[in-house]
């Protein structure tokens, strides 16, 4: 009777590039100005990427396309959002109506507190140049900096799983 042995290892392999996007546009903007530049078509998807925190949960939204031709699935996150916690004040005064919220920043790579947006790219191989993609990024005018992130640094690699 054959053996069938199955590694861990080959579950590891980490198939996405992630580019950094350091700007000021809101996300609806970043993408159209994206979708100019470059030859796909990003789209806002109804399944935003969910994180789960201490302080309560909240949604990152996301922008997709899938290139059938290259089978390659572009994700454009944003990083960074906000928890807002509702304080209960049972003091009966002049502005007890009123709903008083403590706002958290939250962000989806923790580790890279200063970028804005993240450009995911899955299933790359060598047909994707990267460099080139990092240098149209940057031609887009309110793009204040564009980086490729090392896969190793990431230690919420979690949270990219969408």
């Amino acid at each position: 009777m054959a053996v069938h042995k199955l590694s861990l290892d080959e579950f590891d392999e980490i198939d996405y590039n992630l580019i950094a996007i350091h700007t000021s546009l809101e996300d609806y903007r970043l993408a159209y100005f994206i979708n100019q530049k470059l030859p796909i078509n990003l789209a806002k998807s109804a399944d935003e990427v969910h994180i789960n925190i201490k302080e309560g949960e909240t949604k990152f939204s996301r922008f997709y396309f899938y290139d059938e031709e290259n089978t390659v699935a572009w994700n454009l996150v944003q990083n960074i959002n906000e928890v807002v916690q509702q304080n209960n004040n049972q003091v009966q005064d002049l502005f007890s109506n009123t709903n008083e919220g403590i706002s958290t920043k939250v962000y989806l790579l923790p580790e890279f507190k200063k970028a804005d947006y993240f450009l995911k790219i899955d299933n790359t191989d060598n047909s994707i140049d990267v460099n080139k993609i990092k240098t149209i990024l940057n031609t887009i005018e309110n793009i204040t900096t564009v980086y490729t992130v090392e896969t190793k640094q990431i230690k919420s690699k979690n949270n990219l799983i969408f």
